[in-house]
This record gives C-alpha cells, sequence and structure tokens, in this order.
C-alpha cells in the first residue's frame, strides 16, 4: 500500500504501525525521561528553568536560552510532534541526533536541527551534523559558503512556503529518522527530505530560544523504513 503522507499512514496503513506501538516522550505532567540544559544557569543557580508543564502542556518559554534534552538517545524512529506558538510567532526547533553539548555557540548540541521557527518550518540546520538535499545549491547557497560550524552556510531551506497554520493553531510536524535519512512533514506536507547525514542516532531535544511555543504531543515509533513519498 502507498500513501503519500504520514497522516494517512497513520490512520490507513493501522496494520503497520500498531504493531509498533507509540512511546510518548511526554507524559502529560512532569519533566520525566528529559533533563534541561542552559548555559547561564551555570553561573546563576536561580535561574528558572525555560521549560514548564502548565495545564498538560510542555510549554518553552523562549527565555532563558537552551535546550530540553531526552536522557535517552534513539535511533530508526517517526516522532510526531503537536505544537503552537499561543501568543506571539517565534523561534524554535527540535533538534535530532544531539550529542555533544553546547558544541555551537556554547550552546547548541552537536546535532541536525529541524527548524519551527515561524514562516520556516522544516528548514534544516547544520549544528557540527550534515545533511544533504536534492538541489542543494539552491536551498543552501554556494557550495565554497557550506559548512556545519560558525559562519557557514548551515540552513538547509525547506519545500513550501505556507504549511504551517496561523499563529494560534495546532500544527503537526512528523520527522522520520531512519539510518541516515530525515524527512519531515508539517501539516502533511512533505517539507524537507535529506540523505547522507553524518549522524544515525541521538538524543531528541527542544529550544528555548526567544519565543514560547507550547508542545501538547511528543510521541516516537520505530520504524524500519521510511514513509513512501510520491
Amino acid at each position: 500500500m502507498t500513501c503519500t503522507k504520514p497522516f494517512l499512514i497513520f490512520a490507513v496503513c493501522a496494520a503497520t504501525t500498531s504493531q509498533r506501538p507509540s512511546h510518548r516522550l511526554f507524559n502529560g505532567r512532569d519533566l520525566a525521561g528529559w533533563h534541561v540544559d542552559v548555559p547561564a544557569a551555570d553561573s546563576n543557580v536561580r535561574l528558572r528553568s525555560p521549560f514548564v508543564v502548565r495545564n498538560g502542556v510542555l510549554v518553552s518559554l523562549g527565555e532563558p536560552r537552551g535546550h530540553l534534552l531526552t536522557d535517552s538517545s534513539y535511533r530508526d524512529y517517526r516522532l510526531e510532534i503537536t505544537y503552537r506558538f499561543a501568543a506571539a510567532p517565534g523561534n524554535a526547533g527540535v533538534l535530532v541526533h544531539a550529542s555533544t553539548p553546547r558544541a555551537l555557540y556554547g550552546m547548541f548540541p552537536r546535532s541536525i536541527e529541524v527548524q519551527m521557527e515561524h514562516g520556516n518550518a522544516g528548514d534544516f540546520w547544520c549544528i557540527l551534523e550534515d545533511i544533504h538535499v536534492p538541489d542543494m545549491e539552491r536551498r543552501r547557497g554556494p557550495p565554497a559558503e557550506w559548512g556545519t560550524t560558525e559562519g557557514k552556510a548551515r540552513r538547509i531551506r525547506n519545500l513550501t512556503d505556507d504549511s504551517e497554520k496561523p499563529v494560534g493553531e495546532w500544527n503537526a510536524m512528523v520527522i522520520e529518522a531512519v539510518g541516515r535519512s530525515i524527512r519531515v512533514w508539517v501539516n502533511g506536507d512533505l517539507v524537507n527530505d535529506g540523505s547522507d547525514a553524518t549522524a544515525s542516532h541521538g538524543r531528541i531535544a527542544l529550544q528555548s530560544e526567544g519565543s514560547e511555543v507550547e508542545f501538547r504531543n511528543l510521541s516516537l515509533t520505530s520504524i524500519s523504513k521510511l514513509t513512501i513519498t510520491r
């Protein structure tokens, strides 16, 4: 059976996914299974955590800046995320294959970021890891400028400009990471499709990066192959 969007897979291809039950990364009550890394807290032990649970929703407050990381590492999975900017558009992201903490700018863990910034959801950002996409030069710029460190062209633009819902409405993001490939959908649209990544496993991280963003679903399912697309 061929399914063109992950939401069709969840509804139509139940026979496949039912054999691989989803694991909720966020239990709706607390941050069990996660830990916070906020560099500014090193010099201020009274600094509040930017990650809280409010009315059953995981909230990234945006400040102070840092990351919420899973205690465990993962490989070969489908990650389903439901998120929104409740009050104002802003910046956030989910990092996959995260490893060395504070590897870039003393803040960002070594990883590949799937952007959630409003208007750019689904961009890849390379953080000391790399990935390739079709039409790379158009979406990343001149090859001489590509790189994964400070000052390099680390952004790989997404495939669509209109997949996000208006601010205040919930968005559904699906990230599939199998082997060295990463495929991303936003609200059913395929927005990025990368291969030959320099990492194949690691922690999953959420950003606190200047804007408040809410998450009401974070669930992970082990898979052995990527969803078929057309």
